[in-house]
């Protein structure tokens, strides 16, 4: 690789052809304080490397600011935001690695397609405010979100270099023929009060970055910066040119006062509220039509095809469907009349089939499913179902009452009933399986979190008390605090009677863990543990968890605990994992971090079984059978992975379309029933296949 040339202040130096072991091989783009080079990793993965210029890797107090911004970027995680994967602040010229994200800058957009049009906008508006949200809740304040800075990726936009430290005296300084900070997007006390500036900034930025994508301009135009930073201070906003149904709330944004803005959060709720959905897709200058091919859908029987039909083909079928009658119709969508529970052929009597079905929700992301008396259990948008698990036909539907958008878990069965509440709400109510006709409703003064746990509801008010609820009959079984845990959040896992809940010390180094009895809300065992440790799974008698830095947030290693005999293994993992996901399997731990990274780990033992690369820039929590990992892609597709060699071994067809490609922060994780796997996508499809034999998938 020929030497690469410094862009930027100061004296042209050559620049390295590797940043660590990342090899540099081409550039990505320039500005005042570094370089971006495309790179990939040993292991081929395409990465986006920020190399410092020499100049600033000279000044101590840079280094000292830019150390302090890595830590906080690390801690920044999302679907709307770009991971950091690597960093050396330490090198002689200090660099930072993130996934690279294929897709131009908003500003690159705009410049060569023109202003957005209104449905584009919203979407944008809704990703932009969730990854505020992210970035906000760690701590971390923008402070330089523009257009440039906004990636508009396949599956929605990317926030990037959020938190890089400016030099000292770089507040209005040119950049090559720019400002640093770019005034149009700087909210008013950047200019007045530098020193106090916090998260609200970060809303007026997305807020003259809205404006941006509406107009092609800022909301405050000039050529001079300084006459820009004036107006930014004492002038209104030019909003001509941004569609009416957003205005005000940009307006909001744009507020002098930072406690005038609106806050993510609020941003998102309004969103929501409008006609438009609250979705994110892929930002592409024309419309382009795409024929995906489905998996078998035999609905009607066991009838095999050679080809699978195209989209427009199953589109044209479903139309036929609807005149034949909508029994078969109800197959393909999720609405309407629910057919006789009575007319199901018991499940042992039928064959299964692969199956795609499509819900008719508006909003919500992919559907959270479980699976319970005989049924597929699912939940989006405010609306709770049933699926035939060896068809897909729908059962019955039932719409929640105070329904918190798609809560944070699937509805479960607890007590024999469906349970849809196991996340936030005030309101509990639980469903009849056969029917979906409500048994018992409650509403629930300060509730802050539900969790069920066998048959039983832990529900944690805001007061930290914690009151068990009897999951067949709604009444309260008993009502204590639990000691040691100001406010506790319980985890329960299948077939263990306890629930479980962790309180980690302010510093980090130990996690206070508590087994409660569900039934009765008595403590079986409390022990405190070192470090920062995170629950996920246990397995005859012993607890899992992952053992995570308390600065960086990264997985550096598993711990398992016994209670009975309180010994305890743990495992250092060979490469730190960033937001990992874990699951465990007859005694092997399978870990997917962030960028696709799946590996086998056996930890009585202490080794690693295999490890593999799988491109994936987010999965969901990997589960596995006796011969294989499953896990779902944020592109929808559904991947299977030979437990034994970790090889890939199938994966359906990707389903994020441009009409409904929402991405949540949280993936679903597949549900695996009787040798078979079900899973959910974005586009708001439910979808069976056969575990047997993922390589026909």
């Amino acid at each position: 690789m020929s030497p690469q040339r410094n862009t930027g202040p100061g004296p042209e130096a050559e620049l390295p052809e590797y940043a660590g072991h990342y090899r540099l091989e081409s550039c990505l783009g320039s500005g005042g304080m570094g370089v971006v080079h495309l790179a990939r990793g040993t292991t081929g993965m395409k990465l986006a490397v920020k190399v410092v210029h020499a100049d600033f890797a000279k000044d101590p107090e840079f280094r000292g600011r830019f150390r302090q911004e890595v830590a906080a970027a690390r801690r920044v995680s999302g679907a709307f935001t770009a991971p950091v994967v690597d960093a050396d602040p330490e090198a002689e010229r200090p660099w930072m690695a993130t996934l690279y994200i294929p897709g131009p800058t908003l500003s690159d957009h705009v410049k060569r397609n023109g202003p957005m049009p209104p449905a584009q906008l919203r979407r944008l508006m809704a990703g932009l405010a969730e990854a505020l949200r992210d970035i906000h809740r760690v701590g971390v304040v923008h402070r330089d979100l523009k257009p440039s800075n906004v990636l508009l990726a396949e599956d929605g936009p990317k926030v990037i270099d959020f938190g890089i430290s400016r030099p000292k005296d770089s507040e209005l300084r040119t950049e090559t023929g720019k400002l640093i900070g770019t005034p149009p997007f700087m909210a008013p006390e950047q200019f007045r009060r530098p020193r106090e500036v916090g998260s609200a900034a970060d809303v007026f930025a997305l807020g003259s970055v809205i404006v941006h994508a509406a107009t092609g301009r800022g909301p405050f135009d000039s050529d001079s910066p300084y006459v820009v930073a004036y107006q930014v201070v004492h002038d209104d906003p030019d909003l001509t040119g941004v569609p009416e149904d957003i205005a005000p709330l940009v307006l909001r944004c744009l507020a002098k006062e930072p406690e005038d803005r609106p806050t993510p959060d609020e941003l998102m709720r309004e969103l929501r509220s409008t006609a438009a959905s609250y979705d994110t897709q892929a930002f592409i200058p024309a419309p382009r039509t795409v024929e995906t091919p489905e998996p078998e859908a035999d609905i009607a029987g066991p009838k095999r095809r050679t080809r699978r039909p195209s989209r427009r083909v199953v589109l044209a079928g479903v139309a036929i469907a609807l005149v034949i009658g909508a029994a078969v119709a109800s197959a393909l969508s999720i609405g309407g009349p629910a057919p006789a529970s009575d007319a199901i052929t018991p499940p042992k009597t039928r064959q299964f089939h692969a199956w795609v079905a499509k819900t008719t929700s508006e909003g919500g992301g992919a559907p959270q499913c479980s699976f319970g008396s005989g049924k597929l259990l699912c939940s989006r948008a405010g609306q709770v179902f049933a699926l035939d698990p060896f068809g897909g036909s729908r059962l019955w539907r039932h719409t929640v009452a105070d329904a918190n958008g798609d809560g944070d878990g699937p509805p479960v069965l607890s007590g024999g009933l469906v349970q849809p509440s196991t996340g936030e709400g005030r309101h509990l109510e639980a469903l009849d399986p056969s029917s979906g006709r409500s048994r018992w409703e409650r509403t629930m003064p300060a509730l802050n979190a539900v969790r069920a746990s066998g048959d039983m509801l832990l529900v944690t008010g805001t007061d930290g008390k914690v009151t068990g609820v009897d999951a067949a009959s709604g009444k309260t079984k008993w009502d204590r605090r639990i000691p040691g845990h100001s406010s506790p959040y319980f985890t329960s896992f299948a077939g263990d009677p306890l629930a479980y809940t962790t309180n980690t010390s302010d510093d980090g180094s130990g996690t206070r863990v508590t087994a409660v009895d569900p039934r009765t809300g008595d403590v079986r065992w409390d022990k405190r543990l070192d470090g920062r440790l995170e629950p996920f799974g246990t397995e005859d008698g012993s607890v899992y968890f992952l053992s995570v830095d308390s600065v960086y947030g990264e997985t550096k290693a598993l711990v398992s605990y016994d209670p009975v005999s309180g010994s305890m293994h743990s495992m250092v993992l060979p490469v730190r994992r960033e937001l990992a996901r874990a699951t465990v399997n007859a005694g092997v731990v399978y870990l997917l971090a962030v960028g696709g990274s799946l590996e086998a780990l056996d930890l009585d033992a202490r080794k690693l079984l295999w490890h593999l690369e799988t491109s994936v820039s987010r999965g969901s929590t990997p589960v596995a059978d006796s011969g294989n990992v499953y896990f779902s892609s944020a592109d929808g597709r559904l991947l299977a992975f030979d437990a034994d060699k970790g090889r890939l071994i199938g994966q359906t067809p990707p389903r994020l379309r441009t009409d409904s490609g929402r991405v949540t922060a949280t993936l679903p994780e597949p549900v695996i029933a009787d040798g078979h796997v079900y899973a959910s996508a974005p586009d708001g499809t439910v979808f069976a296949v056969d575990g047997r034999d993922p390589s026909r998938w």
